[in-house]
């Protein structure tokens, strides 16, 4: 319940019409609204009122008769409202909008608003209204809240308006890798905007790859190796700063200072302009005399030897990582990794499937017949191998644990597999031939005998 002073008039209850028009305008959260009497009907704070709600106000105080426009006589009141902003209408989308169609309005007003591109006064406040409402919407657990309790509720919570202190840093997270403002739906002339987000920015260090050779046994049982390789590593005659020691960084001349350039070509399709690096600064805007050791990289090239630990069961493709060995980053950025390709000699008797290895051995027909036990080559040197009595062709025997160990658990191992051919003679001595001859006729008497 609210009483609103309007002349001789008093508008006692919420929802009730009075009978005059409001014109409205806001300033710095001060809503200043000025009527009269004979225009038409229209209502202040109502139930169904979009402008205003019962929570928006927190002080109503009458201020007095004024001078009359238009020749219409009449008073102004002045409405002082808490800062309370309408997410949902900052970014001008409904309350049942979805998360794409909220991040699609963000992306637009942005755009259109980042101080980068827009100059005219106020357009720096309103980016930062539109990237805290997004900071809002965008996040379910908030939103919840602000539906239901505004942004008291998200203050009541503990949580702050997002994660980004910086509204410059949320715009970056949206935009980055898709060519700054210039690869964004015709907005190629504002390669300005992405200067703010490269200028000075940490680069990593790119990954070096060294490609190791290695013997069978060596990936079998994993061997220690030292290998050298060369690498980018900071200067230490600028620190990595790749300026000349002694002297100061100037604003880059090509780019403005803001980190990157605007190329334009012309096609069928109209004027297509792409964002780019600025090729005289490298994206820090700056420019500066180069250190002679480096030529202004802040990297030199130096060759270091490493100590490597290959394990137990690599194969050829395996990839060993070692942090932080690869290249050195620019400008404070993180160094890259190293990367190490095994590459394993075949050897000429064994293969390996996955932890298993494969051997083939040919013992006579007369072995197979009567059983023999042959010695077999294995990693872990030669091994005795029975073979059993009638054994027949293409027989596969298993030699438990003489495979390869499991990577990165060298106590277990896969198994030797052993496919045994057995050979049949081609030609026969004349003794050889009586006796096959014999135990074929006693082959067939046995066969004839089970029979009857």
């Amino acid at each position: 319940m609210a009483i609103i002073p309007c002349g001789s008039t008093s508008v006692a209850e919420w929802g009730i019409r009075p009978q005059f028009v409001i014109r409205s305008y806001m300033h710095t959260g001060v809503v200043t609204a000025q009527y009269g009497f004979n225009n038409k009907m229209s209502y202040l704070a109502a139930t169904s009122s979009s402008l205003f709600s019962r929570n928006s106000f927190s002080i109503l105080s009458y201020v007095g008769p004024s001078q009359a426009s238009h020749h219409h006589r009449g008073s102004r009141f002045t409405v002082r409202a808490d800062a309370v902003s309408d997410f949902y209408s900052i970014l001008g989308v409904s309350k049942n909008a979805t998360k794409s169609e909220i991040k699609n309005a963000y992306r637009k007003l942005a755009r259109s608003y980042h101080p980068d591109v827009n100059k005219e006064p106020g357009a720096e406040q309103k980016f930062k209204e539109i990237s805290n409402a997004y900071e809002v919407l965008s996040d379910d657990e908030k939103r919840s809240l602000y539906d239901r309790y505004g942004e008291a509720g998200l203050k009541g919570a503990g949580m702050g308006m997002g994660d980004f202190s910086n509204p410059f840093d949320l715009f970056e997270s949206l935009f980055e890798g898709m060519g700054g403002m210039g690869g964004m739906g015709g907005m190629g002339g504002m390669g300005g905007m992405g200067g703010r987000a490269s200028r000075n920015r940490a680069v990593d260090g790119q990954d070096e790859y060294y490609n190791l050779v290695l013997t069978f046994k060596e990936a079998v049982f994993g061997v220690e190796k030292e290998i050298e390789i060369t690498r980018l590593e900071s200067c230490g005659t600028c620190n990595g700063s790749g300026a000349k020691p002694g002297t100061n960084p100037s604003k880059c001349s090509k780019c403005g200072g803001q980190g990157q350039v605007v190329s334009s070509a012309r096609t069928p399709l109209g004027v297509f302009q792409q964002v780019m690096t600025c090729s005289s600064c490298g994206g820090t805007g700056e420019t500066s005399t180069p250190c002679n050791t480096c030529s202004g990289d802040g990297r030199v090239r130096r060759t270091k030897r490493i100590g490597l630990k290959v394990p137990a069961g690599v194969d050829s493709g395996s990839r060993l990582r070692v942090r932080s060995e690869g290249n050195a980053g620019r400008r404070g950025g993180s160094p890259g990794d190293l990367f190490v390709i095994i590459e394993v000699i075949p050897d000429p008797v064994l293969k390996r499937d996955d932890t298993n290895i494969l051997y083939t051995c040919k013992v006579s027909y007369i072995d197979a017949i009567l059983g023999t036990t042959i010695q077999v080559p294995t990693v872990d040197g030669m091994v005795d191998l029975k073979v059993p009595a009638g054994t027949q062709p293409n027989t596969t025997l298993v030699m438990a644990k003489k495979g390869v160990p499991v990577l990165n658990k060298s106590n277990m191992r896969g198994d030797q597999l052993v496919r045994v051919q057995v050979e049949i003679p081609k030609r026969l001595s004349s003794e050889e031939r009586k006796l096959i001859e014999e135990l074929a006729e006693l082959s067939k008497r046995k066969t004839a005998s089970s029979r009857r």
